[in-house]
């Protein structure tokens, strides 16, 4: 890759969040707020500041999931595209550099991959931090290795 296009890449993404961040942004700053001025969230996200309104959101809010929704799927369709031409091209290729290609391809879905999934571990790594979810599951452990200990007697 060279030099050039890296920098495109990296100028593209930037005007991509900006331009996704602005968006929201100008969304928002129209919006008459009312009532408490306090989120339950440690980042002010947009979801959570529309439940400040003191309007019908309806149209809004599905503003804001259409514009989320438009930045993920172009990113993703990106992605599988230059996946495709990346495998397409590699048949020129020796094996040597297939191999190489096909390292850096798999390191790259494994960050993908991770960083789609450790969101969703997030509930379950706060709840496992509950102290009334603690008693629970220790109870349940004690009376699994109960039975355990039962069935082996």
């Amino acid at each position: 890759m060279s030099r050039r296009r890296c920098n495109m890449l990296v100028f593209m993404a930037w005007g991509v969040g900006f331009w996704h961040s602005v968006a929201l942004l100008l969304m928002v700053l129209n919006l008459p707020f009312c009532g408490p001025n306090q989120i339950d969230h440690y980042v002010c996200d947009v979801k959570p500041l529309l439940k400040l309104v003191c309007k019908d959101i309806h149209v809004v809010s599905i503003l804001v999931i259409a514009n989320s929704g438009m930045v993920a799927v172009v990113i993703f369709l990106i992605l599988v595209a230059s996946y495709v031409l990346i495998l397409y091209n590699l048949r020129t290729y020796s094996s040597v550099g297939r191999r190489k290609a096909l390292s850096t391809c798999s390191s790259h879905i494994t960050v993908v991959v991770l960083f789609v999934i450790a969101p969703m571990l997030n509930p379950l790594i706060y709840t496992l931090r509950n102290m009334e979810m603690k008693i629970a599951m220790g109870k349940v452990w004690s009376k699994m290795a109960h039975s355990e200990f039962k069935s082996r007697a």
